[in-house]
């Protein structure tokens, strides 16, 4: 049984009301949800966090790096410039899959960036709830060698 960790950055909290031309009006509770929903048809055990403290996320990483078998992050604005969060990710050594809900390259310049992205199997932005399920699914097939 494949254990995967679900981290959430800063501003995600606010989903559903925060810019949801943008975002959309699904909440983070609804996007847990169905994290938890397919987590539980594909068999695999998750852990979920949502912090806007980088060091949170960090710490996190490190806490569960000998419990988790792979990652699925939504760095949120930590893509462009964590370093910090990058080197978690490289030094934990999990293969990990960077998830956005926006497509982030129809966006500002400075949100074409992503400092965590050379880092990660892969990425996945655009389509909202989609991205998660998707990046979750990218790296069970990974995971099981099918990638």
């Amino acid at each position: 049984m494949h254990k995967i960790l679900i981290i959430h950055g800063p501003n995600l909290n606010l989903l559903g009301e925060r810019e949801p031309d943008i975002y959309g009006r699904l909440t983070l509770d609804d996007v847990n949800q169905r994290i938890t929903e397919l987590a539980a048809e594909k068999k695999i055990k998750i852990k979920i966090i949502q912090s806007n403290h980088e060091g949170r996320l960090i710490d996190f990483l490190h806490e569960n790096r000998k419990w988790a078998d792979g990652i699925v992050i939504n760095p949120g604005a930590f893509t462009h410039y964590s370093y910090a969060l990058r080197d978690a990710i490289t030094g934990i050594q999990l293969p990990a899959v960077e998830v956005h809900l926006s497509d982030i390259y129809k966006r500002e310049d400075f949100r074409k960036i992503s400092v965590t992205k050379e880092v990660c199997i892969q990425q996945i932005s655009g389509k909202g709830l989609n991205s998660y399920i998707e990046g979750l699914q990218y790296l069970l097939n990974y995971l099981n060698g099918n990638v």
